[in-house]
């Protein structure tokens, strides 16, 4: 079985953690591919999503609280209506603490982080296949992005599944692409160009101080709606710019040349094929200023 590697900021562990059982039988067998085809079509998805925004899915909260090992005291106590209505729950303002300093980036959600340095041709290699920013967001605005950055941030499904805006400035609107569902976990990327395929959303963020950021949202295997609350919109900083429905979902953000120093630890652990631990609001870099 394939280890995913993670590491918390404030520790020298590696955590290893291995696929689940079925993510490998859809992903490594002949016919779990076959029925991973099925399973990735846009239909499935949406009868997923009216089952879970139902109120007969409430009987899976527990378990799924149980066998996740959540922390419930982070979250506001209430009624659940549906598993939707849970999975998009809402954090307590006091558990997410925002840094506001203009010159500190900030991670956008709870997150996996890994972050890859954008070569010259427009490309970004992660554990061994190259994806093109422009396949990516599908518009040639993409060439800005050059020898940049792309911090990619893979949430799970135990994470807060609610993400902000890394910076105050300005959105002008929010671009759709239609695609399947993968998994986001690492072995589907390391089969598929999920960055390409899945069906994502993309925006450009005017920033105040970090130039003009790509936000894309990638959504992932069996529902990983995307819910964005705005179009043409003036932000703050740490403020929710939207959710994912139930399902692992990730968030890219693609920055300019010179315009951000990202964390070393960050840095150094992506070069070993290790995830980062941060959550929503936490400094993951500085502002370069010119």
């Amino acid at each position: 079985m394939a280890d995913i590697k993670i590491k918390n900021r404030n520790s020298s562990e590696i955590i290893k953690n291995k696929e689940d059982k079925l993510t490998l039988f859809l992903y490594n067998n002949i016919l779990g591919r076959f029925i991973l085809k099925f399973l990735t079509l846009k239909f499935i998805s949406k009868l997923g999503g009216i089952f879970l925004s139902s109120k007969i899915s409430r009987i899976f909260i527990n378990l799924f609280i149980q066998k996740n090992n959540i922390d419930m005291s982070d979250y506001d106590n209430k009624k659940y209506l549906s598993f939707n209505d849970f999975f998009t729950r809402k954090i307590k303002t006091n558990a997410r603490l925002v840094e506001l300093d203009k010159n500190i980036l900030i991670s956008p959600s709870d997150a996996k982080m890994s972050v890859y340095k954008i070569d010259n041709h427009n490309r970004f290699l992660i554990k061994g296949t190259y994806y093109n920013v422009e396949e990516l967001i599908n518009n040639k605005i993409a060439k800005d992005y050059i020898n940049g950055y792309i911090c990619i941030f893979r949430l799970d499904v135990t994470d807060y599944h609610r993400y902000c805006y890394i910076d105050s400035g300005v959105i002008e609107d929010n671009n759709y692409i239609k695609g399947v569902l993968h998994t986001v976990r690492p072995i589907s990327s390391s089969k598929y160009n999920v960055y390409k395929q899945n069906a994502r959303s993309w925006a450009l963020l005017k920033t105040d101080n970090f130039d003009e950021v790509i936000h894309v949202e990638v959504g992932a295997l069996m529902v990983g709606k995307i819910v964005n609350h705005h179009q043409s919109y003036k932000f703050k900083k740490g403020e929710e710019k939207g959710y994912f429905k139930f399902g692992g979902s990730t968030i890219c953000l693609l920055f300019k040349e010179n315009t951000v120093k990202i964390d070393d630890d960050i840095i150094n652990n992506s070069k070993n094929n290790i995830e980062t631990i941060v959550k929503y609001g936490e400094k993951i870099g500085n502002r370069l200023v010119k």
